[in-house]
């Protein structure tokens, strides 16, 4: 009855559903959540504020290409995220640039100033091997300690000392006032929110959904091509073990009042369990009085996961499923996060499954 299965209605899978579906080929989604969109589903809290159960998707990227795909399926808002940090008793903006350190250290320094004066905290570690090491190296260790160990060993569960530098290698640092989290040309939100969107994305006749269903269940059904945008270890029925992955839970407060805090998200690195707390009419742009809602974000090992946790044990592991993934690859493709094992943003997920959907249709999908 189908030509391709995808396993996962995230961005990925939705991605590839709808290629494959223009194409005319007939697509079965499974998905094992009731609603599509993974984990940048978003849903009215009861208050009637638009929320993003599993914490804030910012969308971002410098693609044109992926840009113009997804405007097929949304209107967009402009926004530009900000973020600030609480550090010793009040709240500075972060990614570190200028005004964090005149804020924390009563320097008004110039750009040339503060790579100089960074330069001079930094330690000379050449080949880092953790994130530790690679902070000092970029850093030194006291903006380290005020500001990443302890929210990163929060939020990965493990001494910074056993996580591979890679990790924080997506954490920038400005020399300027610019307080943006985002540098991309494009920073935009989808007017009408994420869940929307994924509806026009996989509204097509020949596209077929099955909610609340794990792939074991229809399996059977003997579909000869098949994109897994789900765990790769799950897939193979943990054969070699399991990829290790970091969870969240969200406390989700109202407030009887307009707004607040001051930006979207402010980050709590050192004084609570907790990593950070979204506001999210920040983000969605919403415009109702006297009531707001906030996600308190708690990090934890078990739940839906979220994050891969790098370290030199999981990526021997995740060779040993990428072997087990080369001997089926003329009818599964593994896609996105879950399915290749790394960390990818809401528009690399994008092209990553676009170009899986060509490199699929060049190998005679």
């Amino acid at each position: 009855m189908y030509d391709v299965a995808i396993i996962g209605a995230g961005f990925s899978g939705a991605v590839c559903a709808e290629r494959f579906a223009s194409l005319g080929r007939k697509v079965l989604v499974v998905e094992k959540r009731f609603h599509v969109g993974g984990n940048a589903y978003d849903t009215f809290h009861p208050s009637g504020v638009l929320i993003h159960p599993y914490g804030p998707h910012i969308f971002h990227t410098n693609s044109e290409s992926v840009i113009s795909y997804l405007s097929q399926f949304t209107e967009w808002r402009p926004y530009q995220h900000r973020v600030l940090t609480s550090v010793d008793g009040q709240l500075v903006p972060f990614p570190i640039n200028l005004r964090t350190i005149e804020n924390v250290y009563g320097l008004k320094l110039t750009s040339d100033e503060m790579k100089a004066w960074i330069a001079n905290q930094a330690e000379p570690i050449l080949n880092p091997i953790n994130v530790e090491q690679s902070m000092h190296a970029r850093i030194g260790k006291d903006l380290y300690q005020r500001f990443f160990k302890h929210y990163t060993e929060k939020q990965w569960g493990r001494p910074a000392t056993e996580l591979l530098p890679t990790i924080t290698n997506r954490i920038p640092l400005r020399y300027s006032y610019d307080d943006r989290y985002f540098t991309d040309r494009y920073q935009l939100m989808p007017l009408y929110g994420y869940s929307a969107l994924f509806r026009n994305m996989l509204n097509r006749p020949n596209i077929s959904i099955l909610l609340n269903t794990d792939w074991a269940s229809v399996k059977d059904l003997k579909i000869p091509k098949i994109i897994c945008t789900g765990p790769i270890d799950e897939y193979f029925d943990y054969v070699h073990g399991h990829l290790p992955y970091r969870s969240l839970h969200f406390d989700f407060i109202e407030h009887p009042v307009d707004f607040a805090q001051p930006v979207a998200t402010v980050n709590y690195p050192n004084d609570y369990d907790f990593t950070r707390i979204t506001e999210f009419k920040h983000i969605t742009g919403q415009r109702i009085p006297h009531i707001t809602v906030t996600g308190v974000e708690y990090p934890q090992e078990s739940g839906e996961p979220f994050y891969p946790v790098l370290t030199k044990e999981s990526q021997r592991t995740l060779e040993h499923y990428q072997e087990e993934a080369k001997r089926i690859e003329s009818h599964v493709q593994f896609v996105g996060r879950l399915g290749t094992f790394r960390y990818y943003n809401m528009d690399q997920a994008v092209a990553s499954a676009l170009q899986t959907v060509d490199e699929c249709l060049n190998s005679g999908w």
